[in-house]
């Protein structure tokens, strides 16, 4: 199993957007480094920190599952959405998305830097300097960290 933080902004899809939806599909990503991670990497059963990005503050809400493993994007063929892309088509897919599922929301929002000031969490990839990449891996122990952080533990 890997463990993934996956970043969207709260205002275009939040943490309780996920809950009351159950499930998701994780599309619009556009970078390759991403790409890559959703097309090869992501496997069904996966833990995901969901993180809400460009918010005030940023940081983790809570997490989710991999529920179903990288498929074509389908918003890229679609000329009418914002991720159309007229380079991708149905016989040599560009980009690619995953299927999320809910699995809790956190008692305590983790803000970026109480991430940060977590010397544990030091080698996390969020709390670097110019970390842009909307979906990141994480290692097990930053993970379970994390989570601990979010129950309201140490």
């Amino acid at each position: 199993m890997n463990y993934w933080l996956m970043k969207t902004e709260p205002g275009v899809y939040s943490i309780d957007d996920l809950r009351r939806d159950g499930h998701t599909a994780w599309e619009g990503v556009r970078n390759f480094q991403a790409r890559n991670f959703l097309r090869d990497a992501i496997k069904k059963g996966d833990e995901v920190l969901f993180y809400h990005s460009n918010a005030e503050p940023s940081g983790v809400a809570g997490t989710g599952r991999i529920k179903k493993e990288g498929t074509p994007d389908s918003s890229a063929l679609d000329k009418k959405d914002i991720h159309f892309d007229s380079r991708s088509t149905r016989e040599k897919p560009i980009w690619f998305m995953v299927d999320v599922e809910f699995t809790g929301k956190f008692k305590n929002f983790i803000p970026l830097e109480a991430l940060k000031s977590k010397k544990k969490l030091s080698g996390m990839l969020v709390t670097q300097r110019g970390s842009r990449l909307s979906v990141q891996p994480v290692t097990r122990d930053h993970f379970e960290t994390v989570v601990r952080m979010g129950q309201g533990q140490s």
